[in-house]
């Protein structure tokens, strides 16, 4: 658990901050770019925008209605993207964004794969992994790299505790070392498994 715990504005608002981010570089996506590689081993920039358009379809189920794991099923899975992967995840990353922001929202208990989780976390989580695939697909299309302070310091505190068991979960490549030099994105983006 991380020793800063974010109010329920600041992290609504560092969950806006990081679904704009994302959305920047999804809407910067040229045509002939969706089937570049990226960073994450073996995804290309379709499978990156599915990925995290996956996890937003999810929110409003577990978040808004409720639902566990089991009750969603296989309803999000395979090609969500669809013939116009950037209207559905506009209208992914709304929907999700309204079911957080729900009065109580975030103080509810949902059912993620691993078992129930405060909301709050789950958000939390959802931050944390948009800032980090954002620069994942910004390298990928030769966009801006460069990440919002604020959203750097916030990711940093949240994976901070759990960083060492991350690569063992054979979703992120293990840490790699960087300079003293290094600045926070550099730091972040390094512990988890980035190549800068």
């Amino acid at each position: 658990m991380a020793s800063h715990t974010p109010s329920v504005r600041d992290l609504l608002d560092r969950h806006d901050e990081a679904l704009q981010l994302f959305t920047d570089r999804v809407h910067a996506v040229r045509d002939d770019q969706w089937s570049a590689s990226t960073p994450c081993t073996e995804w290309s920039v379709r499978d990156l925008v599915t990925h995290l358009t996956t996890e937003q379809l999810w929110v409003p189920s577990l978040v808004t209605e409720g639902r566990t794991v089991a009750e969603v099923g296989d309803a999000f899975d395979g090609d969500v993207l669809g013939d116009d992967p950037v209207t559905v995840w506009d209208r992914a990353a709304a929907e999700a964004r309204k079911a957080f922001a729900v009065p109580g929202a975030l103080k509810r208990t949902v059912n993620l794969s691993y078992g129930d989780s405060a909301a709050d976390a789950y958000c939390a989580q959802m931050v944390s992994d948009a800032v980090v695939h954002s620069w994942d697909l910004s390298r990928a299309i030769g966009a801006d790299e460069r990440l919002p302070e604020d959203l750097v310091e916030f990711t940093r505190r949240e994976v901070g505790p759990y960083v060492e068991s991350l690569s063992q979960t054979g979703l992120f490549a293990p840490p790699v070392k960087t300079g003293k030099d290094a600045d926070p994105q550099t730091e972040l983006l390094a512990l988890l498994g980035r190549q800068v």
